[in-house]
């Protein structure tokens, strides 16, 4: 455990004894803000009096959403700089990793406060065109690096070994994969929804789906995941219109090696998320370009693979054919880890605020078709499509809206 749990006020004299960050910001000309409204850590904007900055991030012994009542180990931090290091040396989209102090568990990053939170932009109705495209590059370029696709498999073995994240994939595993579908005390939904949710958790196809996921997620190691990557660890300014668009993932605290298709999910059904608040909100042509991205960000995906498989290291062990059915099975545990993510969001203990800031009218509306469409994206995984998903997102929301209430 740490020494100490930072404060604001403690900041300055902490930049001060880190020779990595006196150099960088000035300490005895320091303006500290806590920001951290996560649900893990302590989160501090630093900006000095001639204008540099950077935040610091230190893991708290306890989840904060909950208190110290649920403890959490702080070696969180380890695998999240470890993360963001490698994540960092082979895409561009990723936060820059300034420095890690590893007996306080602090990580000093780059400051992005020239940008915001994109579930923040796409709520209050902000351009989300080009942001996908470029997360999906980030997870391809991911996917190949950190791969038996350019890694030996002894490489492969190790790095897999070194980012086991028991304690955070124990979090995943329980309120992604297994909470939502079988119940649980932290579980909760506005009573428009408790018929759905009651019709869902008996309907045994939806359940064994959703455990299937749960294998995958358990067993299946490809590449080092984000972990968490939906509308809320993602930073971005600009716009694709303007050409000074940047995207920036950030918090991979949930890091380990697992399926690929993981990360590409959560993405997935948060977009979906923005497109039915959209939808609700009567913007019509705005929710059919968000459910569109499903579409969009597949293709850049898939472009982006291919063109860097014919730099794989082996390729006489992994042929060209071989390609071709890894994204088919790629594409398949995208759509269904969405439809764990869709459930999730909706009904478990770490809500969406696309759905939470609804009235209640919108909000049966939206909820009632993203559980619907959870089902689709788990049970169908297999055959679906990015546009049928779309149009199935569509009509979803289409019957949900004519049900009577």
């Amino acid at each position: 455990m740490a020494d100490r749990i930072l404060t604001s006020a403690e900041v300055p004299a902490y930049v001060a004894a880190r020779p990595a960050l006196r150099d960088l910001i000035d300490p005895g000309t320091l303006t500290v803000t806590e920001v951290g409204d996560g649900n893990l850590n302590l989160v501090f904007v630093c900006a000095d009096a001639t204008g540099r900055r950077l935040v610091l991030k230190q893991a708290l012994p306890y989840v904060r959403l909950v208190g110290p009542e649920w403890p959490m180990t702080e070696q969180r931090a380890v695998r999240e700089a470890a993360a963001l290091e490698v994540h960092g040396a082979l895409s561009e989209h990723v936060c820059k990793l300034v420095d890690f102090d590893p007996e306080a568990y602090v990580l000093a990053l780059e400051d992005l406060s020239d940008h915001e939170v994109f579930r923040t932009r796409l709520n209050a109705g902000g351009a989300h065109e080009g942001v996908p495209e470029r997360l999906a590059e980030y997870l391809a370029d991911v996917a190949f690096g950190t791969s038996i696709a350019s890694l030996t498999e002894a490489e492969f073995r190790g790095r897999a070994a070194a980012a086991i994240n028991p304690e955070l994939c124990e979090i995943t595993e329980d309120l992604v994969f297994t909470e939502p579908f079988l119940g649980a005390e932290r579980n909760s939904v506005r009573p428009a929804l408790d018929t759905l949710v009651a019709e869902l958790r008996a309907d045994p196809a939806w359940q064994a789906a959703a455990m299937a996921m749960k294998r995958s997620f358990l067993s299946t190691q490809e590449t080092l995941l984000h972990g968490d990557l939906h509308t809320g660890s993602v930073f971005v300014r600009g716009s694709a219109h303007d050409g000074d668009l940047s995207v920036r993932a950030f918090d991979p605290e949930f890091a380990c090696y697992g399926p690929i298709g993981f990360d590409l999910g959560m993405l997935w059904a948060n977009l979906l998320f923005a497109g039915a608040r959209a939808a609700a909100l009567g913007e019509s042509a705005r929710a059919e370009a968000l459910f569109g991205t499903l579409d969009t960000s597949w293709d850049t995906f898939t472009q982006r693979l291919r063109g860097h498989w014919p730099k794989r290291r082996a390729s006489e062990r992994y042929p060209d054919a071989y390609l071709d059915g890894w994204l088919t099975a790629i594409r398949a545990d995208a759509f269904g880890f969405a439809g764990c993510e869709a459930a999730r969001r909706t009904v478990g203990l770490a809500k969406v605020s696309d759905l939470e800031t609804l009235d209640d009218a919108r909000y049966a509306v939206v909820g009632t078709a993203m559980l619907r469409l959870s089902r689709t994206l788990l049970v169908d995984r297999a055959t679906l499509t990015p546009q049928r998903v779309a149009e199935a997102a569509a009509g979803e929301l289409r019957a949900a809206e004519r049900a009577p209430r």
